[in-house]
């Protein structure tokens, strides 16, 4: 095959793909028209077997090694936590929080825990398995052995307990919706997805710290907004800057594990840094920007622009029109209108003897119902009041 005819051919393929029929064009709050196939794809992520993602930051995978990497003391030194054989992390009573060496903010985390087993039986409620997930080392998720902490649980609630310091509590300030905790020994799964406060320059609370928890797969936080950093028996409030880690707070924090005396094991942890909902200022009626969204779609028409020579220029009259036009709609310039204009009436020019639709797609290479319903759109977003094309197309069965 000859360069020139595979280059004629890619052309061909990529203006294919360009005048398939799309949904709404852009607007003031939408960078991109509905299923525009000009909208930067989803990066790849693969998940391994062992279900990490691979942007995620593995912050214990079983190994001293890891944790020497990855966590510390409220100092900075080596945590005196211990690895066991079996590849857990465990708490030490009397060693501290255990903090990671690295800063996050809104983020997803995947931790797994067990409560100890051989436990004294008159050890009930906050004494039994308990530790705790802080997220950015102020808002707590509860770990504790919260197995029989329920009326339903086999022989009655054998360990009475209060609803807002179970497992999977935001301790202190709301219960987890139901109670999935396993037995001890076994191993519990928290991931969580969880969004830090934001403050104004004046300092005062503009959005609240929120979180979302699946405790072994059962959702038991949705969405809830933090009153404030974690504290024990006060009403959590945005004035208090630090938390029972003792951390000051700042924009990027440790994540920490809490040592409250109980031999708690820790595993495959890890974590992975995602944007704030509120970031997505180019797209979305309760997100958008205006102005970042019209420089996206000023940005994304003089790209399109500079490949117009190679990709459209010599495609079917039809196609030719879809595709100006889709330029024009992202950012209506003159000269864009101009290109409009001029293909338009090659367009009506080839139609002149049209009587169906079928000798439309023969005459321009692009079906009549398709052309005609983009530019339905394209009219009732506003771009024109009555267009030529539209109007010949409409005439025709």
């Amino acid at each position: 095959m000859k360069l020139e005819t595979a280059s004629v051919l890619a052309a061909a393929l990529c203006a294919a793909a360009f005048a398939d029929p799309y949904g709404a064009p852009p607007d003031a709050m939408h960078a991109w028209a509905v299923h525009d196939d000009f909208r930067p794809l989803p990066k790849k992520v693969a998940v391994g077997e062992n279900g990490i993602p691979s942007d995620a930051k593995l912050l214990f995978d079983g190994s001293r090694e890891s944790v020497e990497a990855n966590w510390c003391d409220s100092k900075g030194n080596p945590t005196k936590w211990r690895v066991d054989p079996d590849g857990t992390f465990v708490s030490v009573a009397g060693a501290g929080y255990v903090f990671t060496k690295d800063a996050f903010a809104d983020c997803q985390l995947h931790v797994e825990w067990a409560s100890p087993v051989n436990v004294d039986p008159k050890l009930k409620g906050q004494a039994r398995g308990n530790s705790g997930v802080f997220l950015m080392g102020n808002f707590e998720v509860q770990v504790l052995d919260s197995y029989e902490t329920d009326p339903d649980a086999p022989g009655g609630n054998k360990n009475p307990n209060y609803a807002d310091g179970q497992a999977g509590a935001v301790y202190g300030q709301n219960p987890p919706a139901v109670n999935p905790c396993r037995a001890p020994g076994e191993f519990n799964t928290y991931d969580i997805v969880f969004h830090p406060p934001v403050f104004d320059a004046a300092g005062a609370l503009a959005e609240p710290a929120q979180i979302t928890v699946f405790f072994n797969g059962v959702l038991v936080q949705d969405g809830w907004k933090f009153d404030g950093p974690t504290g024990f028996r006060k009403r959590a409030e945005y004035a208090r800057w630090r938390s029972d880690t003792g951390l000051k707070r700042a924009d990027r924090m440790p994540i920490a594990f809490q040592d409250h005396g109980n031999p708690v094991r820790y595993r495959n942890v890890w974590v992975r840094e995602i944007p704030r909902p509120s970031a997505n200022t180019v797209h979305g009626a309760y997100y958008a920007k205006p102005g970042d969204a019209a420089d996206l779609r000023r940005k994304t028409a003089a790209e399109l622009d500079a490949k117009w020579n190679e990709l459209w220029a010599h495609i079917p009259v039809g196609r030719r029109l879809a595709a100006a036009w889709r330029i024009a709609v992202y950012s209506p310039t003159p000269a864009r209108m101009g290109r409009v204009d001029a293909i338009e009436k090659e367009f009506l020019e080839a139609v002149k003897g049209a009587a169906s639709a079928g000798e439309v797609l023969k005459l321009t290479g692009i079906g009549h119902a398709d052309l005609r319903d983009y530019l339905k759109r394209v009219k009732d977003a506003g771009f024109f009041d009555e267009d030529p094309v539209l109007t010949r197309l409409l005439e025709l069965k």
